[in-house]
């Protein structure tokens, strides 16, 4: 049994993608981040901060995109998603998938909150870092990972997706939009973005009533 705690449109909207990716079973639980009265209490006993995403599987509870990535498609590894232990591309790819929490992230926050620092101050770095250091892997690579789709691109794409198309902190470089082109082709992420959109309606904050 796997049970996926998401809000729509969030940064769980990855995993969301992953799940269709990896064609698993899963039950689906709604948590409303953005209700006017806050994320039930009763919560922080899957995510102590009351964040998305989350997956408990047969009791486990996992928390961190990450480590939500590197445990499922580990655990499934019949999709061929990660690369294994001793293949050559396993070093990129846990580079790759922990570099979007730890770096990726971070980064984007401190810009648009306007964040005044020097790289030393913070262990993420610099936004003009790294966006220096994605646009060269993806004009290098086709993919996170190298020269192959992994449960990586799951991460970056979408956060690469959400900070250019929407948030518009990232800046619209066409080696983005082809690296982007290259993952919305594929049928798992149309299905997840059309389960968001569904997702989303249900949402009183979208719909405009409130919560």
């Amino acid at each position: 049994m796997l049970t996926f705690y998401h809000a729509p449109w969030s940064r769980s909207s990855s995993i969301l993608w992953l799940l269709e990716e990896l064609k698993i079973p899963y039950e689906l639980e709604m948590i409303d981040i953005r209700a006017r009265t806050g994320v039930p209490e009763s919560y922080r006993t899957i995510q102590p901060s009351k964040k998305v995403p989350a997956i408990v599987h047969d009791g486990q509870v996992v928390t961190e995109r990450a480590a939500i990535t590197i445990y499922l498609a580990d655990r499934f590894s019949q999709t061929g998603l990660a690369p294994a232990i001793n293949d050559p591309d396993r070093a990129t790819y846990l580079t790759a998938l922990v570099y979007c929490d730890a770096v990726f992230d971070p980064a984007i926050c401190a810009q648009v909150q306007r964040l005044d620092y020097t790289s030393n101050e913070y262990p993420f770095g610099t936004f003009a870092d790294m966006l220096a250091y994605i646009e060269r892997r993806l004009e290098n690579h086709p993919f996170a990972a190298g020269e192959r789709f992994t449960a990586a691109d799951t991460q970056l794409g979408s956060g690469i997706n959400y900070t250019m198309n929407i948030l518009r902190a990232l800046p619209e470089k066409q080696v983005f939009k082809d690296y982007l082109a290259r993952l919305e082709s594929r049928p798992a992420y149309r299905k997840a973005q059309q389960l968001d959109m569904e997702l989303a309606a249900s949402v009183p904050f979208f719909s405009g009533q409130g919560s």
